[in-house]
């Protein structure tokens, strides 16, 4: 019998996922990337140390996506974060799990994850291409082979694993989404996520460069009052607004966000309690008794930080420690617990670590990723409209989806 033909596009990690799993169930697979090397955007995740996916159970994980988290319930279950790290450890690649349950390489090496999976695709028989895919190929509504700008591939399946349009520069350049409208697909609207977030703020551009660990985030709707996100960890003040692990989480939690609407607030003392803050103010002012207010920040707070907070508190700079008041002090003390920085809107899609918005699933059968309006034709990966939360989720998505649509398409 014959081996079935499949071509996959794109060779991030849903394509390479579904070229070495489609090759492993002995089909001649023929992958194609327009990249002179695969896995291009694997090298840059998890700040180049590869956040491979989060050691959580099935329903944790659907949790953790909030846009069309249910649809992928078939291919997660089929594919659970436990066999992802079986999966590695079983081609070779050590693993470890730390804060908030992130799986990453033992080596903190991004680029062993990329060759895992590249020698996983190869060494089941995949065969790589250098090619862009220009348009599909497709005959009495079945998908059957792929035009690109080095020829015609033709298969008895089509498996399309673009990515999205984040971070152009490693190929995803949104190609998958004119593939699929090319076939009839919906493609949703398309949205940066897990991106940072702007600011017209003039004081986020004179703290540029400035690191917050331990301190506590709130971003809070300016209408309604409410909070929209929460978290405590790490963030970065930038010459545009605000960036760093805890505001990408955040931007997740956004689904629009116009000027004037959102406010984030945070406490750059979240360990210490209004009472226990107001102490330790009234200490360095006993200590600095005859110094200006201006020269008593020191040991309170990073050097980048102390003008803005001496602005907002609108006291003199040389007003003396000892003739500060009780009330100034409490001012200080609300000021440093609910440091607010009004926000404007995202960064463009292009800085997103991963695109919002793709190929619509109600068009896609979620037990075989494979396409309801064109037979043979299956996707995977970002192009899929779902998203996830920061912390190796999106990853998972990759690869049970990528794992799912390269079995069925044999």
């Amino acid at each position: 019998m014959q081996a079935k033909k499949v071509v996959v596009v794109g060779g991030g990690a849903a394509g390479l996922m579904a070229a070495g799993t489609a090759a492993s169930y002995g089909a001649s697979v023929t992958l194609l990337e327009k990249n002179a090397r695969v896995g291009r955007k694997l090298m840059i995740t998890g700040k180049g140390r590869c956040n491979v996916c989060n050691n959580c159970d099935v329903q944790s994980f659907i949790n953790n996506v909030p846009v069309n988290g249910r649809f992928l319930y078939s291919a997660v279950s089929r594919f659970t974060p436990a066999d992802t790290m079986a999966f590695f450890e079983e081609q070779g690649l050590a693993l470890k799990t730390e804060r908030g349950n992130r799986v990453f390489p033992q080596s903190d090496r991004a680029v062993d994850v990329v060759d895992t999976m590249r020698g996983f695709a190869l060494n089941n028989g995949a065969r790589l291409v250098t090619a862009t895919a220009e348009a599909l190929i497709v005959e009495d509504g079945e998908a059957c082979g792929v035009k690109t700008n080095v020829g015609d591939f033709f298969a008895d399946s089509v498996i399309i694993c673009c990515g999205g349009k984040s971070f152009p520069l490693t190929g995803s350049t949104g190609d998958g989404y004119a593939l699929a409208k090319q076939a009839g697909h919906t493609v949703t609207d398309l949205k940066p996520s897990l991106v940072p977030l702007e600011s017209d703020d003039p004081e986020c551009k004179s703290m540029q460069g400035l690191s917050l660990k331990n301190v506590a985030l709130k971003i809070r709707d300016n209408k309604s009052g409410k909070i929209l996100y929460e978290d405590f960890g790490e963030m970065l003040f930038t010459h545009f607004g605000i960036s760093g692990p805890m505001v990408l989480s955040a931007s997740s939690h956004l689904r629009a966000l116009s000027p004037d609407q959102c406010t984030a607030y945070i406490d750059l003392k979240p360990a210490l309690t209004d009472e226990q803050l107001d102490k330790r103010l009234q200490r360095e002012f006993s200590e600095n008794a005859n110094r200006d207010a201006s020269n008593s920040f020191g040991k309170l707070l990073p050097r980048k930080l102390v003008i803005p907070v001496l602005k907002r508190w609108g006291l003199p700079f040389d007003k003396k420690c000892n003739a500060i008041t009780r009330e100034e002090r409490r001012a200080l003390c609300a000021l440093l617990k609910s440091f607010s920085v009004s926000l404007k809107g995202f960064r463009p899609i292009e800085e997103a670590i991963i695109t919002s918005g793709g190929v619509k699933v109600s068009e896609l059968d979620p037990k075989t990723m494979e396409s309801r309006l064109v037979k043979g034709l299956f996707f995977a990966g970002e192009v899929i409209d779902c998203d996830a939360y920061t912390g190796g989720f999106n990853l998972q998505i990759a690869w049970s989806t990528g794992r799912l649509a390269g079995e069925s398409a044999v």
